[in-house]
């Protein structure tokens, strides 16, 4: 009888076809995520229009799926430890792709709120479970680059609703965009015969040949012998897990990432609820709005993959410190009357630092816990963070209630990244990357 690290193997694993197809179910599924999430900030301006909502009304209309996020996370990430990750995956799809859809039907305010806060269930739900699950079989010396590439397809997504706005919206109105969101339930099959479980829920569940066969398909030289005895750096029970949160010197910087998705949650929500709707009160007409999104969520493709590859060569704790301070500096010039091309300029980078710093900061809480509270540190630090998304629509339209100056809405957005780059000091500070979710050697 042997012992096998599988957490060592996988570290040590060369990226191969597996990793690939992991790597785009993931980065699919998030797509689809991100085309839901972004799809009100695309339609919000048609829908005051129409429903003749006040600022405030709509700011509130917004948060019922960010509500729907909050308990998503909150639920669906220690779920998965329970019952797997291609379970709860696959709950959070149906929810998010299915009330979508619905929302297109809608009639009035209140049943456009219904639907976005059970869509927000799964869109919430959804995002720790991929992340812990490319996470779980990224090779180490390059998994931060791999969570932010896959987690980059929600900056694809949000590009393809605000592209397919600017198209559709003039056309044939507000509810079509809702209608695309019917792919994911087309793919669903696919989904589920390709997109792999949990090595670890698989050794928890006693699964030891599915986790072998796994195993060989991450790691090829690995050949499974009788008596193979698999072990992970998996943590306790997981029914335990969320005060595990706090235990082994973790709670402060549990604490500073709850306080970092937070205001970063609050920046990247109140972006892409209002970006839209701040210019075209600036003077510029819905579709050079809508192209300020598209910009948005482009420039998050390179911060996230830009960061994640920084982050693989230095502490991704640190990369994030600096994000978040430029995310401050840049929204907050937003307000100014600047060029055409410094005003994009200045949008790519926001989109950057803010929704691209969220993607890193998934990976940066994926690397911090074990595997066995990994997607309960996901879904909790999410599930906080959403606070911070109903906040940010919220703060959008109190502000444009009152018509404070365009420079003072921008302003009030930035404050928050100031505030989560020195939650991020703190969190670096206490070297949390050095023993937590180190795994051990393999044993021969």
């Amino acid at each position: 009888m042997r012992a096998v690290d599988i957490n060592a193997l996988i570290d040590q694993a060369k990226f191969n076809p597996f990793h690939w197809r992991v790597l785009f179910w993931c980065a699919l599924i998030i797509i689809f995520d991100g085309y839901d999430l972004v799809i009100y900030g695309v339609v919000l301006p048609a829908l005051m229009q129409e429903w003749g909502m006040t600022p405030l009304q709509a700011g509130a209309l917004g948060s019922y799926a960010l509500f729907g996020m909050m308990f998503g996370a909150l639920v669906f990430g220690p779920l998965s430890d329970r019952i797997g990750r291609k379970k709860a995956i696959t709950l959070c799809v149906i929810l998010f792709s299915g009330f979508t859809v619905l929302n297109g039907f809608a009639h009035n305010p209140t049943e456009f709120g219904i639907c976005r806060f059970i869509a927000g269930l799964g869109i919430g739900g959804v995002m720790p479970n991929v992340v812990a699950l490319m996470n779980e079989y990224a090779p180490k010396k390059i998994r931060s680059t791999l969570v932010a590439i896959m987690f980059s397809g929600y900056s694809v997504g949000g590009m393809l609703s605000a592209g397919l706005g600017i198209v559709l919206l003039p056309a044939f109105g507000w509810q079509s965009v809702f209608y695309v969101a019917v792919i994911p339930l087309l793919t669903l099959p696919l989904i589920l015969r390709f997109l792999p479980e949990s090595l670890g829920f698989l050794v928890r569940q006693g699964r030891i040949e599915q986790a072998q066969q796994l195993l060989q398909r991450v790691e090829p030289s690995y050949q499974p012998q009788a008596g193979d005895q698999l072990e992970a750096a998996a943590g306790k029970a997981p029914g335990a897990a969320v005060p595990q949160l706090f235990h082994e010197g973790r709670a402060l910087n549990t604490l500073m990432l709850w306080v970092a998705f937070f205001c970063c949650l609050l920046m990247v929500y109140a972006l892409n609820s209002w970006l839209p709707k701040l210019m075209n009160n600036a003077g510029y007409g819905l579709g050079s709005s809508l192209a300020f999104l598209l910009v948005l969520n482009f420039g998050a493709i390179f911060g996230a993959v830009g960061g994640g590859w920084i982050g693989d060569r230095f502490k991704l704790d640190k990369v994030l410190v600096v994000f978040f301070a430029v995310a401050a500096l840049s929204i907050s010039l937003l307000g100014f009357k600047s060029p055409t091309p410094v005003l994009y300029l200045l949008i790519a980078i926001a989109g950057a630092t803010t929704i691209g710093t969220q993607i890193l900061a998934y990976a940066c809480v994926a690397q911090f816990y074990p595997m066995g509270i990994r997607s309960t540190g996901l879904g909790w630090a999410s599930g906080i963070g959403r606070s911070g998304a109903i906040v940010g629509p919220l703060l959008g339209g109190a502000l444009l209630g009152v018509q404070l100056p365009l420079p003072l809405n921008f302003l009030a957005f930035a404050v928050p990244g100031a505030v989560a780059a020195l939650a991020m000091m703190v969190f670096a500070s206490r070297s949390p990357f050095a023993s937590k979710a180190s795994p051990l050697p393999a044993k021969a």
